[in-house]
C-alpha cells in the first residue's frame, strides 16, 4: 500500500518514519506496544497516564492493542504540516469520544480526567471548580443542538471558532524527517 497517497508526506518522509518505528518497536514482533509509545512520548513506562492511552488507543486504527507501521504513518501523518484540518480535527474529536460512540459525551468521569491530562500536559494546573467550568462552558458552546452530545460536526464547528484547542496538533519537525 502507498503511504503517501493517503498521508500527507513524501516517500523520504515514510522512510524516515520506519527508522524511527523501528526504534520505538523494541520487540521482534514489529509493533508498538503501549508501554513503548509512552515510554516515547512521556519518557515513562509504568505509570498510568490517561492521555496517553487515549492517544495510543487513537493511534490503534484496529483495534487489537498494538501499532502497526500503517496505523503509525497514519497517525503521525495528522501532525504533518501539511495534513489536512479536517483531519487534525477528526482526530482529536477522537481523543475525546471516549467510549467509540461517535459522540462527545459529558457523562461520567472520564471527560473531565481527559480534560485534566490535556491540561497536565500543557503544564497547567487548575483548580477541580476551574476545570468543571471548562467541561461546562464548552458543552454549552458546542452542543448547539442541545441533545446533551456533541458529535463530530458541532465539535468541527466549535474548533473553526477556535483554532488553538488544534495548535499543537503540528508538528514542523515531521518535515525535517525528508531531509535525513
Amino acid at each position: 500500500m502507498d503511504l503517501c497517497t493517503y498521508v500527507a508526506v513524501t516517500v523520504r518522509e515514510v522512510e524516515a518514519l520506519y527508522e524511527l518505528f523501528n526504534k520505538l518497536s523494541r520487540n521482534k514482533d514489529g509493533l508498538i506496544h503501549k508501554e513503548q509509545l509512552q515510554l516515547a512520548l512521556f519518557n515513562n513506562r509504568n505509570k498510568q497516564n490517561f492521555f496517553a492511552d487515549r492517544i495510543f488507543h487513537v493511534f490503534d486504527l484496529k483495534r487489537d492493542g498494538v501499532i502497526d507501521f500503517e496505523e503509525f504513518v497514519r497517525s503521525l501523518g495528522v501532525f504533518h504540516p501539511n495534513a489536512l484540518v479536517d483531519d487534525k480535527i477528526t482526530f482529536t474529536f477522537r481523543l475525546y469520544d471516549l467510549r467509540h460512540t461517535g459522540f462527545i459525551e459529558r457523562e461520567g468521569k472520564q471527560l473531565k480526567e481527559m480534560v485534566i491530562a490535556v491540561l497536565h500536559e500543557s503544564e497547567l494546573v487548575l483548580s477541580e471548580d476551574m476545570i468543571q467550568v471548562i467541561v461546562n462552558t464548552t458543552f454549552k458552546d458546542t452542543d448547539t443542538k442541545g441533545d446533551g452530545i456533541i458529535d463530530e460536526e458541532e465539535w468541527k464547528q466549535f474548533v473553526q471558532k477556535n483554532p488553538s484547542l488544534i495548535k499543537n496538533m503540528t508538528l514542523p519537525y515531521l518535515t525535517y524527517f525528508s531531509s535525513y
